[in-house]
């Protein structure tokens, strides 16, 4: 930029013929987050002034980025204790080392010069480690309470698993509306798991949402804490589960697609294991006494019925004496070499007297022709999004540290985008 400032006609126009050196630009880029925000609702305003915000439709879906953080400075206090120590003993072992060699050996000059550098780069990588444990004396924690991996170099962004393993960054998350493809809102957090980030992110929109507005949003953000709390705010929302595209018939046979090494792979078809038998393969009877395998061979029922999730399921084990010598025990069993019986839980219908919960709601409502056409247009409305931070903004990665700089470095190029569409 500060090239393009002495060089480029169009940035001096723009710049008014003044040359920031590189320094204040880059000093404005990590501290101007707050402007930024209030650029960005100015932006809104009017976005929705022109009427280019519909308020029916908003979408929402998050995109995890690497950061500047540190993958080797990634873990738990456990961990950065264990570390600490190891480099705290290894610092005692060489001393101990040299003051033994000292006695009866003379030394040479450059290795000893060497590995004092070591132990003086030891000692003062150990003392940052204690330096930041009682600096952050808890680990962080996820939803469920279970410990969350810290980073030492960027404490609030999270070690999060990708295609390319794991890596430390910040998770993205934008709402667009779907009228004009408008951005109405972006955060950055240092979260892996999308499902704590829906309730944030629906309350940011809080001031363009109406009655009639309709959340949308894909399976990484359902759970069913947040589709009870959705429910008590009165927000219409679709949130399909995990499971929806094994029930659409329009997702048949995606799992081919799933995971493909690289281009020049052989493409020759390769033999697949069998799959193993689903419990729709399995026949009650109709007195509910026992159902018929497959195999022609009977399961009987062990006594009591089972609870899951507000519906009724009767469960049917197999006889051991039956099932030695069966033909089909490779499809039927996941371990056949340690798996005596296969056992199979068959659905009878609600919980008599129980409420339907909001998961059970969701999927009846995820699989008719309107849920489906939500999907359809949610894909439609933010990936769209999306591709223009990537691809056009090129923003491939967090270039800051800590959210309030990512998140403004977030809006930055949020602002950008809703600019262009407007």
């Amino acid at each position: 930029m500060e090239s393009a400032c002495r060089q480029n006609v169009l940035f001096m126009a723009v710049g008014g013929g003044a040359t920031p050196h590189f320094t204040t630009l880059a000093a404005f880029v990590s501290t101007g987050g707050e402007a930024l925000s209030q650029l960005f609702t100015q932006v809104l305003v009017v976005c929705d002034r022109q009427g280019l915000i519909g308020r029916q439709r908003f979408a929402i879906d998050g995109v995890q980025l690497p950061s500047t953080a540190s993958k080797a400075r990634s873990g738990t206090r456990k961990e950065c204790q264990r570390e600490a120590r190891k480099m705290e003993r290894a610092v005692q072992g060489m001393l101990a080392r040299h003051r033994q060699e000292d006695l009866p050996h003379p030394y040479e000059p450059s290795l000893r010069q060497r590995e004092a550098r070591q132990v003086e780069r030891l000692k003062e990588e150990a003392a940052k480690i204690r330096t930041w444990l009682q600096t952050h004396p808890e680990d962080r924690r996820g939803v469920r309470g279970t410990i969350r991996k810290s980073n030492r170099t960027d404490h609030e962004s999270a070690k999060m698993a990708t295609g390319k393993g794991g890596i430390p960054g910040d998770t993205g998350v934008a709402v667009v509306d779907e009228q004009h493809q408008i951005l109405v809102a972006a955060q950055a957090h240092g979260v892996g798991q999308e499902q704590e980030l829906l309730l944030p992110v629906v309350e940011a929109v809080h001031a363009f949402r109406t009655d009639a507005t309709i959340m949308t949003a894909d399976g990484g953000y359902h759970s069913e804490a947040n589709l009870n709390q959705l429910a008590e705010q009165g927000i219409d929302a679709s949130l399909p589960d995990n499971g929806y595209g094994k029930r659409d018939p329009r997702y048949h046979g995606q799992e081919q697609h799933r995971s493909k090494p690289a281009p020049l792979y052989n493409k020759s078809a390769t033999p697949r294991p069998p799959q193993l038998f689903r419990p729709p393969a399995f026949h009650r009877a109709d007195d509910r006494s026992h159902c018929g395998c497959p195999a022609g061979q009977r399961l009987y029922g062990n006594g009591h019925h089972r609870d899951r999730r507000g519906t009724v399921a009767l469960k049917f084990t197999g006889r051991k004496t039956a099932g030695g010598d069966c033909a089909m025990r490779m499809r039927c069993l996941r371990s056949p070499e340690t798996t005596a019986v296969r056992q199979v839980s068959l659905v009878l219908g609600p919980t008599v007297g129980k409420p339907e919960t909001c998961t059970a709601r969701m999927k009846r409502q995820i699989d008719s022709p309107l849920g489906r056409e939500m999907i359809t247009r949610r894909f439609a409305t933010v990936e769209l999004g999306f591709g223009n931070l990537r691809h056009n903004k090129r923003l491939s990665r967090f270039t800051l540290r800590g959210r309030r700089k990512v998140e403004g470095q977030c809006g930055n190029c949020t602002v950008w985008c809703t600019t262009l569409r407007s």
